[in-house]
């Protein structure tokens, strides 16, 4: 499917029902507009952090379309798109993000860094590339166990130049392990361009090294993206071996909010990717069959906009958990000094609670 929407090879067309297709643009919507919003609650002091996916909605959900909702996913940290798609809730996610005590992690994470068992998610690290040696060994456990799950582990072309991801490849191909690489070849790696991270055909040509099937694809295609990660992991099942997918996209916006890619990339640059929007893509295939027009377009947005700003004032009247949470989880029994620690945090809050917001926490 090209910028116009326009399918070019009939026979490349999934020809996905119209409740998918619907489904997919309201995922896609609920992500860019949950965006915006806490994008701009970073920037107001409402929350400490935070990643857009801008640009890249159609990787994120034409790769979770072609997944088993309990194939494990072991993600980087821009893949919140694939856990709205299962089912987890913009309220969760704005939870999660303000670290309130309905968050699932307790608050113990920074904004952004999703997990839930339930989905099949496992939580965001922030370090870079650890999820892919853990993805690897998750992938032969399944195997040993002769399961029918796949698991699918996200990354960028930065993360490729990680030395977890030599072991990951390597261990995942030597032991057969049914297991999907999906790399979101996004142009930069923070300020970092792919001219200065790889001298190669970028990341789709390492996989031949490692005895891997690899394949490229347009990662702005969300047909496209859909119909080559439903292969890979029919293959990856099927023949007990590793894929390895290299979405080329575009990170319109900055790589966080602790950056401005302003210092190392032209405005013409950015804008001329920012035109070929993937939601603009399905908008128009779908405008093209009758199902979707601008209008119902921006009803869609306008919906999903006030679903996140329902969520966001219901994260910010939440209380964040009881400060004691810091100190459980760590170990299955807290060890004595583990436990000497909590109590003197406990004695000194109750000496000089005027100086905390202790009124904001669970007591």
């Amino acid at each position: 499917m090209d910028r116009h929407g326009v399918v070019q090879h009939a026979d490349q067309d999934p020809n996905l029902d119209k409740d998918t297709l619907n489904r997919m643009m309201d995922v896609m919507l609920q992500l860019d507009v949950m965006d915006r919003i806490l994008y701009d609650a970073q920037r107001q002091g409402r929350i400490s952090f935070y990643m857009t996916s801008h640009g890249e909605e159609a990787a994120m959900i034409g790769s979770a379309a072609a997944l088993d909702d309990q194939d494990p996913v072991f993600a980087q940290y821009r893949e919140g798109g694939v856990l709205l798609w299962r089912g987890f809730s913009v309220e969760q996610c704005l939870h999660q993000c303000f670290g309130t005590e309905r968050d699932l992690g307790k608050g113990k994470q920074m904004p952004v860094h999703y997990g839930s068992s339930k989905h099949s998610y496992v939580t965001i690290s922030s370090p870079l590339t650890t999820q892919m040696p853990q993805a690897s060994g998750a992938a032969y456990a399944l195997k040993l166990k002769e399961s029918p799950q796949c698991v699918i582990t996200y990354f960028g072309e930065g993360a490729a130049s990680e030395g977890d991801a030599h072991a990951s490849l390597n261990f995942a191909a030597t032991l057969q392990c049914p297991l999907v690489f999906f790399c979101r070849n996004n142009g930069y790696a923070i300020s970092t361009p792919t001219s200065d991270q790889y001298a190669g055909d970028g990341i789709a040509s390492r996989g031949y090294g490692y005895g891997m099937a690899s394949i490229r694809v347009d990662g702005n295609d969300v047909f496209a993206v859909y119909n080559v990660v439903k292969a890979a992991r029919e293959m990856a099942l099927r023949e007990h071996r590793p894929v390895l997918v290299e979405a080329m996209t575009y990170r319109v916006g900055h790589h966080s909010t602790s950056d401005d890619s302003t210092a190392y990339r032209n405005i013409q640059e950015k804008n001329k990717w920012a035109g070929d929007s993937p939601i603009q893509r399905l908008q128009l295939y779908m405008d093209s069959k009758g199902w979707l027009d601008k209008d119902m377009e921006k009803e869609m947005r306008q919906k999903a906009r006030q679903s996140v700003l329902d969520a966001l004032k219901s994260a910010e009247k939440t209380r964040k958990p009881a400060m004691e949470e810091m100190f459980y989880d760590v170990y299955k029994e807290m060890p004595p000094r583990l436990a000497g620690q909590m109590e003197w945090m406990k004695s000194h809050v109750a000496s000089h609670g005027q100086e905390y917001k202790v009124d904001d926490f669970k007591q």
